[in-house]
């Protein structure tokens, strides 16, 4: 075959997976953004990563239980994630750059990202940096954004990925935790601590008040959802619209980006008890 021919070929190949990358994750209803040549940079030199990511993803779920029971710390779905990333070669790693003069050392910046999976192309190694941020307060972005872009500067990645809560997720909160309630039969505060979640006393004063209103007295159903999800995901933690905001804005520009959605369809409801003793595996082991 002439050159100009495999040219071709090799050109609509490239448009044919182009066109069908992270397919599997967008039917699942993940959303996907790309910014500053990121989708083509993944379809020529790492595809690999695409369908490492999309192994490690779409597998992915996050029983309801775990949203409601699940305490301080990071959230048992994410450590799942993590742990299926690593396992993969997506491992954390430590960025020291150092500003030396005559051999002598005058400043150094360490960066510390979470997931950093290293390829080698052409015979030599560049590297793709990760960040998921499930539900941690919205200014962690700004952190992300600007070690991708220093660290894309100085050479050491070629992009970078965040994973946080996707639009369906974040804004069908209320709908999956009183789908919760309703499935569970959880009409009142006892009923709640016994699927592992005791409010705080601010809370439970926030709830009677509804409650116990003159006109327009809410449910326990809809107070303790209300009040919940606001304390838990409110509009200051990691979500798109936050991700995409600070996108508009140019944070993190030009390092070439991946932005990953989670959607609402991998939250679970038939684990039932079955979730909470996962969970107390997981908040008791090492």
């Amino acid at each position: 075959m002439c050159t100009a021919c495999m040219s071709t070929v090799l050109h609509e190949e490239w448009r044919r997976y182009d066109h069908a990358m992270f397919e599997l994750l967008s039917t699942k209803g993940f959303q996907i953004e790309f910014e500053s040549h990121a989708r083509a940079i993944l379809a020529a030199d790492f595809p690999t990563a695409v369908g490492e990511l999309e192994d490690a993803l779409a597998s992915a779920t996050v029983p309801i239980e775990e949203i409601v029971a699940g305490g301080g710390g990071e959230a048992k779905g994410t450590q799942r994630l993590r742990r299926a990333l690593t396992a993969k070669g997506w491992k954390k790693t430590i960025f020291r750059v150092e500003k030396r003069i005559n051999d002598v050392p005058r400043e150094s910046q360490s960066h510390e990202v979470d997931h950093v999976r290293a390829f080698t192309v052409d015979g030599r190694t560049y590297r793709i940096a990760l960040e998921i941020e499930w539900n941690n307060k919205d200014p962690f972005f700004d952190r992300d954004l600007e070690n991708f872009k220093r660290l894309h500067a100085d050479g050491a990645i070629s992009l970078g990925i965040i994973v946080t809560r996707g639009r369906s997720l974040h804004q069908n909160m209320r709908t999956l935790v009183a789908r919760f309630v309703d499935e569970r039969g959880i009409q009142g505060f006892d009923d709640i601590e016994s699927w592992g979640y005791t409010p705080t006393r601010r809370q439970k004063v926030e709830i009677e008040r509804r409650m116990a209103r003159s006109t327009s007295a809410t449910p326990f159903r809809d107070a303790f959802t209300a009040v919940f999800v606001a304390d838990k995901f409110g509009e200051a933690t990691t979500h798109w619209a936050k991700l995409s905001d600070r996108i508009r804005r140019g944070v993190g520009n030009p390092c070439p980006l991946v932005l990953v959605g989670l959607p609402d369809t991998m939250v679970t409801f038939h684990e039932g008890s079955a979730a909470l003793k996962g969970l107390e595996v997981c908040q008791d082991g090492p």
